[in-house]
């Protein structure tokens, strides 16, 4: 409901989330539209209606704008973005405040981002709170600053350092923003009382930032700046555009820089990539909602004991340590143990000698570290994870070790990345304290972590899992027990459709080179190379027995295991590798063992342009996410695109299989499919896609 106040006899309507309040002569225009006070339509038809009441005011002679509850302005309203943005523009509000011949000062706490940075850079001054977080993350949304970001920001800290953190979305504390000259002020706190003493300070007179002229810029140091950028940006349009536009301050009048810096900004706010990318901010926003349903209480956890000082087990160890969890690991092999503690401890060392951690807090990380080889140590863990080798009668015997000298009240885990997570809880007493946590390798790099829920997990378990991951800074998605999960299977499904395509006429490095230019950080068969052929063979014959004679086979990586070439470690696999380098070269002998593989089977060998490759990979995965969705291996089914972004390399800005079968439509996707069963042949099953559609639009 809308709030009217008169000056001189004009009426100002104002939105219930703007307040607005005079302290003396200073008015208070306060920001209120929880939980982040971002920047909707109404919250900016609130601020136009503030300013322009202030600049009308006779008893008004400074204003401040700052933000109820915990944060200032901690960006815009994302769901606005997808359609056309109502008015006011938050560059008109801008505009207002710069052209109202009254000094306006920016009060900032929490987070001052994206739109709500760029408010306060067009205010006359700006103090903020310690702890206070700025910048402008528009890049990792596909888009750029469009309310002058671009224009402002290098009048003040100069061409370079803009170029640093507009294009690759960094966020910096108040206290190197009071160093750069963003902020006039730093205070600690009575926020708002000292932001109206500092309006008082102005005395009546205005400091726009657009007035100032930018700093000197070296055209070496420039282009520099934008080849270090557009390389940690993967040299996307948004980048490239954010470059354009900073460059603009140096040769073009502000308000022609401003508008195109607006056009710019709308024309990369309707492209694919930023839906895309907008796609894959809402599905991890999901991700943690189950915490705020109150359904179950997440146990407290502080202790964890890992079990296995392998390269998994170690890099767990890491991750929970970094996190600010007390870490104990356990291995019965000495050796074992003596090398992933230390492990551990290179990797902090490592940290410290690259500047990248003071000797100090590393110091105080390792004091929350220690292993052993008695499993009667890990009795004060809250949570036990298990990393050892992935075989389930030796998982089976470590977990009755585990119960032998656990706490009772002690949670579970399993870290499994095919096993029948079931079988293993068979051994356990009480299976309801028992989950799977899948992390992906390296560990303490990786983001993507699986969260599995047995027959018998309990709520409290599976939220335990989703804090306990939260806190490590990962992506967790929860799946139901099944061969390969969630991202496993759909990788699976994806591999298999590759090597088809091998057995039909394209060689490894043209189906890498496609998906790599698509954007994948590496293709299956370098992929395959890199983690060893032996692995999957190893799989394969374990599930020999159970394959249908009937489906198709491709036998090619087969045969490159029984020569041998078990990939990098080997020397060589799908490419050969000279001794001592990582890069695969192509070998003509793989291009003979497969055109043989073609010959026997009688496939008559096609030619394959790069676009049928991706093709093939996006609807493979789009169907084998239909099935998961279809037996409700996953519940959130967008789950799917952050698992293969966050662990399988799939390119962020293309959203994921989940965005390209929405964005394709169910007839489009279901006639298309038919086309791919034809060219899969026997064994490739027709997922119904109604249960994806349905619970895209949940």
């Amino acid at each position: 409901m809308a709030l009217l106040f008169s000056v001189n006899g004009t009426l100002y309507p104002m939105t219930s989330k703007i307040h607005i309040h005079n302290e003396a002569d200073v008015m208070v225009i306060t920001v209120n539209n929880p939980p982040i006070n971002a920047g909707s339509t109404e919250v900016r038809k609130g601020l136009l209606d503030a300013i322009q009441f202030f600049r009308n005011d006779p008893h008004s002679s400074a204003a401040v704008i700052i933000g109820a509850g915990s944060t200032f302005i901690a960006g815009s309203d994302i769901k606005e973005f997808s359609e056309p943005l109502a008015e006011p523009h938050l560059p008109t509000i801008i505009a207002a405040i710069e052209n109202c011949p009254k000094p306006v000062v920016c009060a900032l706490h929490g987070a001052a981002l994206g739109g709500g940075f760029e408010l306060a850079l067009g205010c006359d001054g700006r103090i903020a709170l310690e702890g206070t977080v700025l910048g402008l993350p528009e890049v990792t949304l596909g888009i750029i600053p469009g309310a002058g970001g671009t224009q402002r920001l290098p009048r003040l800290i100069g061409i370079e350092k803009s170029i640093e953190l507009i294009c690759g979305g960094i966020r910096i504390s108040a206290s190197e923003a009071l160093k750069l000259g963003i902020l006039n002020k730093l205070v600690n706190h009575d926020l708002q009382t000292q932001a109206i003493s500092f309006a008082r300070s102005l005395l009546g007179e205005k400091a726009r930032i657009r007035d100032l002229d930018p700093p000197h810029a070296q055209a070496a140091s420039v282009l520099a700046a934008s080849q270090k950028a557009l390389k940690a940006g993967k040299n996307r349009p948004n980048i490239h555009k954010a470059i354009e536009m900073i460059g603009n301050v140096m040769t073009k009048p502000i308000d022609e820089g401003l508008a195109i810096e607006r056009e710019a900004f709308q024309n990369l706010r309707l492209g694919i990539e930023a839906k895309a990318l907008r796609h894959q901010f809402f599905a991890e926003r999901k991700l943690f909602k189950a915490l705020s349903s109150g359904d179950a209480e997440p146990k407290v956890i502080e202790q964890i004991a890992i079990i296995g000082a392998g390269t998994m087990g170690s890099g767990i160890a890491i991750a929970c340590l970094t996190a600010g969890y007390t870490v104990l690991l356990i291995d019965q092999n000495e050796v074992a143990l003596k090398n992933g503690a230390q492990k551990v401890k290179d990797f902090y060392e490592s940290r410290v000698q690259s500047g990248k951690m003071a000797i100090d807090k590393a110091a105080l990380i390792l004091k929350l570290f220690t292993y052993s080889m008695q499993w009667r140590d890990i009795a004060a863990a809250d949570l036990i994870i298990e990393a050892v080798f992935e075989d389930i009668d030796i998982k089976q015997a470590v977990f009755q070790k585990i119960e032998a000298h656990a706490n009772p009240s002690a949670l579970l885990a399993s870290n499994t990345s095919y096993l029948d997570i079931d079988v293993i809880a068979v051994k356990i007493s009480n299976p309801a304290r028992f989950f799977g946590l899948h992390f992906f390798s390296p560990a303490q790099v990786m983001k993507l972590i699986e969260i599995i829920r047995c027959k018998c997990s309990s709520p409290v378990a599976i939220a335990s899992g989703l804090q306990f991951a939260k806190r490590l800074g990962k992506m967790p998605v929860i799946s139901t027990n099944s061969f390969g999960f969630i991202g496993n299977r759909i990788y699976a499904a994806y591999r298999r459709q590759c090597e088809f395509m091998l057995e039909e006429g394209a060689y490894p490095k043209q189906i890498d080179q496609a998906l790599e230019d698509y954007g994948f950080a590496m293709g299956p068969f370098a992929v395959a190379d890199l983690s060893g052929l032996d692995i999957a063979w190893a799989m394969r014959q374990s599930l020999a027995g159970n394959r249908n004679p009937k489906h198709r086979y491709v036998s090619i990586p087969d045969t490159l295991c029984l020569a041998g070439r078990l990939g990098r470690k080997a020397g060589a696999g799908y490419y050969l590798y000279p001794t001592g380098e990582k890069l695969g070269a192509v070998d003509p002998a793989v291009h003979s063992i497969i055109d043989a593989a073609s010959a026997a089977k009688g496939v008559a060998r096609r030619e394959f342009t790069p676009q049928e490759i991706v093709q093939r990979v996006l609807l493979t995965m789009s169907n084998e996410i239909a099935h998961l969705v279809a037996e409700k291996v996953v519940s959130n089914v967008t789950d799917c695109d952050i698992a293969l972004v966050n662990g399988y390399g799939f390119p962020r800005w293309c959203g994921g299989p989940v965005f390209f079968a929405k964005e394709l439509g169910q007839e489009k996707l279901n006639l298309e499919l038919k086309k791919l069963a034809t060219l899969s042949g026997p064994g490739f099953v027709i997922a119904n896609t109604n249960a994806l559609f349905d619970a895209l639009e949940e």
